[in-house]
């Protein structure tokens, strides 16, 4: 062999041996970069931006629980979130929530995916920090009609990894309607939770099981009834709602309220020991309640404001005489011809607001209607986006009107007209003036974030991914991308803005996490997001 072949195979072996060297001494390295290279493959720029979990701002922690601590919540957990809407008044105000951006300069949006996922997600609350729960498995899917749930987990909340999973049923065994239900946080920090005409309570630390029931529906049937309204009074007693289907509907998910035809079955109201799950008393309704309830004190007495599919009312719940009874000297009808179901109330001071167009309209507009607690005559309506529908226009509106008693403010959001408005009501008269209009389309609750003089107003917003198909066939076949926006609450400017993900959960919220996170769940993705705002001089430093 020449020289020259020796050499040539000398330098061939060297190289090969330090290849195999590097190998050996960068094999962990080598194949770590690629796998963040793939992994990053499909992150929108705002989780690129984040690059891991979000704990949020840690030093705001201890301000945020002490200020929880003093929130007049009784019944509930003393937490940024332990009902399923802020309180017993569903307001929507979280005044111990942070804003971590800046309100004057430029911001940029982090997001982090949680780690595992939770098919059919809805609401999402806290306990104390580090906690989350999660409700999931009643929200049915176009890729999942028929899901297992609805569940209950707790879920590490800078990660989302799971630490728990309580199933509690499944359709497709008990052949139950399975649609949307609420998670509340007690007092003591159970979780109470009602679907179908079931109750149960949860060990919050390990999930079990620890009480069960069986709720009265009246003369609806058992396979219509969903109980998925429960709220506590302020002297502990729980207060469930069912909503009800068309008899004879087979749809599952709150869905099949709009889309099925048919008599749809009056409601029932229950009155429920947080204890030991007992019933107390329960009453027939007038009519069928297909949203939520507040609870509030009136002269003295607990009241229960009630929306109806053509009315709304006021009941009051005794807890010395252990007694429901519905108050006949309180009825509004805000429905002009045409308009749908009044949503959940809002109040502020003594008013009592409800959104018109629940359930939609194609020949009306959505309006806000409020009256006056002392007297159900004195009314106030609104048409913050018009009184006309355009031509083959749909109005639809079927979250509660978010409110700020606080500042007088109500918000009125309108997915199918693609608006949403605030609302600045004299605390005297009750007269409704619009402040500002903004195209926002939203299913979502309006929450606001905040001190009262800070207040933030937080908004999904929705675009379709096909331009021209209409709001409504997007809307229901989940053919659209959803961000989340944050606003000064009292005039509507954009402070902030997120990427766009897989939409939200119709009809669910965004809920504040401690040290200025947010979360936004969304049920066809089957997981939820971790969000938080930052200065853009300062996010990623």
């Amino acid at each position: 062999m020449s020289k020259r072949r020796i050499f040539a195979f000398a330098g061939v072996a060297v190289i090969a041996a330090l290849g195999f060297a590097a190998y050996k001494l960068g094999g962990t390295i080598i194949p770590g970069k690629v796998e963040q290279q793939v992994a990053r493959i499909g992150l929108s720029p705002n989780q690129v931006a984040a690059n891991g979990p979000l704990p949020g701002e840690v030093s705001l922690y201890a301000r945020e629980w002490a200020c929880s601590q003093a929130l007049e919540t009784p019944g509930y957990f003393r937490s940024l979130n332990g009902a399923e809407i802020s309180d017993a008044q569903r307001s929507g105000v979280f005044p111990c929530a942070s804003f971590t951006g800046s309100r004057t300069g430029p911001n940029r949006v982090l997001a982090f995916r949680s780690l595992d996922d939770y098919p059919g997600i809805s609401y999402v609350n806290n306990r104390r920090p580090g906690e989350l729960y999660i409700v999931g498995g009643e929200y049915q899917t176009p890729a999942d009609p028929n899901m297992a749930g609805p569940f209950v987990s707790k879920a590490n909340a800078t990660t989302g990894r799971e630490i728990w999973r309580t199933y509690l049923d499944n359709l497709n065994a008990s052949g139950r309607w399975i649609a949307n239900a609420n998670l509340n946080i007690l007092e003591n920090g159970r979780i109470v939770f009602a679907w179908s005409n079931q109750i149960v309570l949860l060990d919050p630390d390990t999930g079990e099981i620890l009480r069960h029931n069986i709720l009265p529906a009246g003369d609806a049937p058992i396979a219509d009834v969903n109980f998925k309204h429960l709220t506590v009074a302020p002297d502990g007693t729980l207060i469930v709602k069912d909503q009800t289907r068309p008899i004879g509907c087979t749809r599952q998910g709150t869905v099949a309220i709009l889309l099925c035809e048919g008599r749809q079955p009056n409601s029932h109201l229950v009155a429920v020991n947080p204890e030991t799950l007992e019933i107390i008393h329960h009453i027939p309704l007038p009519e069928p309640s297909a949203v939520p309830h507040a609870i509030t004190m009136f002269q003295g007495r607990i009241a229960i404001y009630l929306g109806f599919n053509e009315s709304a009312r006021r009941a009051f719940w005794d807890p010395a005489a252990r007694q429901l009874s519905m108050d006949p000297s309180w009825v509004v009808r805000p429905m002009r011809p045409g308009q749908t179901t009044a949503t959940a109330p809002s109040l502020v001071g003594d008013w009592v607001g409800f959104q018109l167009n629940g359930t939609g309209s194609t020949t009306v507009p959505s309006s806000v209607v409020v009256a006056h607690q002392q007297d159900a005559s004195r009314t106030n309506i609104i048409f913050p986006f018009g009184e006309r529908l355009a031509p083959g226009a749909w109005s639809f509106a079927p979250p509660k009107a978010g409110a700020d008693p606080e500042n007088n403010m109500i918000y009125s959001a309108d997915a199918g007209l693609g608006k949403t408005a605030g609302i600045r009501i004299n605390p005297q008269t009750g007269q409704l003036t619009t402040a500002f209009v903004i195209d926002n389309a939203t299913t979502s609750f309006q929450p606001v974030f905040g001190p009262a003089n800070q207040r933030i107003l937080v908004l999904t917003n929705m675009r379709n991914n096909v331009s021209a198909e209409p709001r409504r066939i997007a809307l229901f076949t989940g053919n659209y991308r959803e961000q989340l926006t944050w606003r000064d609450a009292a005039t509507g400017r954009l402070i902030a803005e997120s990427d766009f993900f897989e939409p939200l959960t119709i009809n669910s919220l965004t809920p504040p996490g401690f040290g200025g996170r947010v979360y936004f769940p969304t049920a066809i993705g089957g997981g939820f997001y971790v969000l938080q705002v930052m200065p853009a001089a300062r996010a990623g430093q």
